[in-house]
């Protein structure tokens, strides 16, 4: 028996498998503007859910729904701290944690539309008038100071492949890297290659379709595309009995600095 058959290790193999899985995943279409991108003591955080396409011409999905309350949230302090933010989210993940909450909590808001003309009038109350505009401007003061670089994301293609080119792009900047992975990453596809083109016709019947496990690419994020960055991560689970237990998990298999159990 040739000795070299036996010689691959897991972790080789799941380097093949995360191969695999890019290879065949659509082209990301903002990938030469992201490779360009990335300076100084840097955090990445991914939020929100993502979804799973079920044809080329996407109509029909599975979604891993996630609000991007808590990735959102984590942008503002760590922008308050100094930090530059790579802000990777779902499309509909929240923008903003402390503008959109400051939105949902005004009821007074008041929006007149002119009969014969298209300029829209907005008027808050005084005592909310305030907290917006603060809102807005530390908002655009972080995008136009180069702090804050959004980088939205809306299938499992999408976020693995940003994920990757975010890690290999702030490689050189070693330990002043941080990632703060709090999006609800699928854990299973349709691979792009056997996916239909076209809208799944109802009327074909029952649907049956066999869905593939997406590469455990966590532990290939921390070893090899960015080893020198501190890591933190989120494990949710409906089960309260086992949640201690993937946490742990998660700390040792996949070598996560935090894990934040919810």
């Amino acid at each position: 028996m040739d000795a070299t058959t036996n010689s691959e290790t897991p972790q080789d193999t799941l380097c093949e498998e995360i191969k695999s899985f890019f290879d065949s995943a659509p082209p990301l279409k903002d990938g030469p503007r992201i490779r360009g991108e990335g300076t100084g003591r840097v955090v990445c955080v991914a939020s929100g859910g993502t979804t799973v396409p079920l044809e080329k011409r996407c109509v029909r999905y599975i979604d891993n729904f996630s609000s991007g309350h808590r990735g959102a949230a984590s942008t503002e302090y760590f922008l308050k701290t100094g930090y530059s933010v790579i802000f990777s989210a779902s499309y509909e993940g929240v923008p903003a944690s402390h503008f959109v909450d400051l939105f949902r909590k005004i009821h007074c808001l008041n929006v007149l539309r002119s009969a014969r003309s298209l300029i829209f009038k907005v008027c808050l109350h005084q005592s909310h008038s305030e907290a917006v505009k603060r809102a807005i401007s530390e908002h655009c003061g972080a995008v136009e100071g180069g702090l804050l670089l959004k980088l939205p994301f809306t299938s499992i293609f999408d976020y693995l492949q940003i994920l990757q080119l975010i890690a290999m792009s702030m490689r050189n900047l070693e330990t002043h890297t941080m990632f703060c992975l709090a999006a609800a990453a699928s854990n299973f596809y349709v691979p792009w290659n056997s996916m239909v083109e076209h809208k799944l016709q109802s009327g074909s019947g029952p649907l049956d379709m066999q869905l593939v496990q997406v590469p455990k690419t966590f532990s290939v994020l921390r070893n090899d595309w960015a080893p020198m960055a501190f890591f933190i991560s989120f494990k949710l689970e409906t089960d309260s009995n086992i949640l201690l237990q993937k946490a742990d998990m998660a700390l040792k298999k996949h070598k996560m600095h935090v894990v934040v159990a919810n």
